[in-house]
Parts: C-alpha cells; structure tokens; sequence
C-alpha cells in the first residue's frame, strides 16, 4: 500500500524553490504566477515557440494548459513537451474544456498522448479524455468525482499519468505495481469555483511538487523510464514519489481553501486571503489535510 509524508513533501519544495514554466490559460497568468510565488516555487510565463523549448531545459516542470491557447502556445507546447520529455522533467497536462470542440479536443489528446507526468482536470474533462464522456460545459463540470474513477483509471493506464479529479472531494488516481491507487483530499471551499485560476493554477501547483519530489530521488534520471516507457508500467521508488508530490499538491490547496474562509465576505476577499493561506500552510498544517487512501477493486478499474 502506497503511504504519504506530506510534511516531506511540503518541506523538500520550500527546500528547492522549483522553477515552473506555465505554457497556460492568458486569463490567469498573473494569478498562477502569485500561486507559485506563495507556495515557494518560481514562476516563468514563456510560451512563445522561439524559446519555449530551450527554457523548458532550464525549469525543473512545465504546466501544459490549453485554455485560451494560441497558434504560438501550441507549438510552444509542443517543443516544451519533447524537451521535458528527453531530460525526464516532470510535465502537467491540463485538458480543459477537451470535448467541447473538435479542434481544441484533438490538441488535448495529442498532448496526452505524450506521457504527461499527470492530468489535471475537473471529472467532465477527465472522463471526456478517456474517451467516455462528453466534456463539460466550458470549464464547469457536469460529472460526479466518484463516478468517473474508473475512468480515471483507465486514463491512468493508458498514459502512465497520476490522474488529478476535482471537485469538492478530490480524487487521485495512480496506477502502481498492477493496482489502481486512489487519495481522496478533502476540504477547499465553496467561493474557490468562483475565483478564476483556483483551477488552473493548481496545475501549476502539481508541477511544481512534482519538480521537488523528482529532486529528492536517488536517481532522478531513472524517472524517465516509468513515465516515458511503451508500456506505460508504474512502480516503485518514483511512480511512489509521484503519487504523493501530486496528492500534496492537492492538500496544500484544500487546506489554504478552508483557511482563506476566515473573515472572507465572499470571493474577491476569498481571493486575497486564498494567496495568504497559501503561502502560510506549512509542514504541520500540510500534514492536517484530510486524505484518505483505497485502492479500486479489479472490476471496477477497468469498467471504464
């Protein structure tokens, strides 16, 4: 059975101050680079094709977010991808609103098809992505967590991902050693889904605990193989590790949504305290998220 140190894992990213390279959504750049500065990571916005690639040599994780994406932050993604793919650098898929049109739907699937370190995405866009729904309706969610586990799972298996569902229960799925390993976090709060970049910015967030658990490996470079390898086979020491860096990132969210409710009178001081409450969450506090763990049966990971 996987088992979690969230308290290492908040403490190693303090530690390492990652450099996140955010390929994202224009509408909430500003806010997911204030996310990674209050978390203690570094935020670096480059998504031009020019020099996308090169820097993504540079950071220790990339965020692939597709919501407003221009011809230049697709080719940029592109370039970012095959860099971090060949120097093993932790990369972040964020699908949203695939399943709503054609064109965006096929990026998203091509971009998930080059082994993301994990996809992050509400349980419309997730399931839309394994192939068996319809997607949500822009970036809202008209599906249940719980109900799209299985395909989480199979997305998860197919990809070699940690699979990331939100909503208010989030669920974690990780496909190690033959099982389907699933964390649910709870806690966030009901103002968090009417602040623009709550959502995307926690796909910042992952990158940047993933760089920090990918820098605490024995052996970083042997992370590639099980992110990267045909047959998209997780185990051991770094599928572990992978696991727990994008739970952490998921708890370090919840815990600062609760937080930030102290004294909000609705979302524009929800907003400002939210930033607060990030950068005040720490080892301790980090440790109090409420996560539960459980594995899927056999039957019902594969419903999907």
């Amino acid at each position: 059975m996987v088992d979690f140190d969230l308290r290492s894992a908040n403490a190693r990213l303090r530690a390492s101050n990652p450099l996140i390279q955010c390929i994202t959504n224009t509408v909430v750049q500003q806010f997911s680079a204030n996310v990674l500065l209050a978390i203690g990571a570094s935020p670096a916005m480059l998504d031009h094709e020019a020099d996308a690639g090169q820097f993504a040599g540079i950071a220790s994780g990339v965020l692939i977010n597709f919501g407003t994406a221009s011809n230049h932050q697709l080719l940029a993604a592109d370039a970012a991808i095959d860099v971090a793919n060949a120097a093993s650098k932790p990369w972040v898929l964020d699908p949203v609103s695939v399943g709503a049109v054609d064109f965006r739907t096929s990026r998203i699937r091509r971009a998930a098809a080059d082994h993301p370190t994990a996809i992050r995405g509400n349980a419309s866009e997730i399931a839309a992505l394994a192939g068996v729904g319809l997607g949500g309706r822009g970036v809202d969610s008209t599906d249940d967590v719980d109900a799209v586990l299985p395909a989480a799972a199979k997305l998860a298996r197919e990809t070699g991902a940690i699979v990331a569902v939100s909503g208010p229960t989030d669920a974690i799925v990780a496909h190690i050693d033959g099982a389907d390993h699933v964390a649910r976090i709870a806690g966030g709060h009901e103002y968090m889904p009417l602040v623009i970049g709550t959502g995307c910015s926690l796909g910042a967030v992952t990158a940047a605990y993933l760089a920090a658990a990918r820098g605490g490996l024995a052996d970083p470079d042997a992370d590639a193989s099980a992110v990267n390898a045909s047959e998209h086979t997780t185990s051991g020491e770094a599928a572990s590790a992978r696991f727990e860096a994008v739970v952490a990132a998921h708890a370090h969210f919840a815990v600062a949504g609760e937080d930030a409710a102290e004294g909000a009178k609705g979302p524009g001081s929800y907003s400002v305290n939210f930033l607060d409450a990030l950068h005040a969450v720490d080892d301790d506090r980090l440790a109090q998220a409420r996560v539960s763990l459980d594995t899927l049966a056999a039957d019902e990971g594969a419903r999907a």
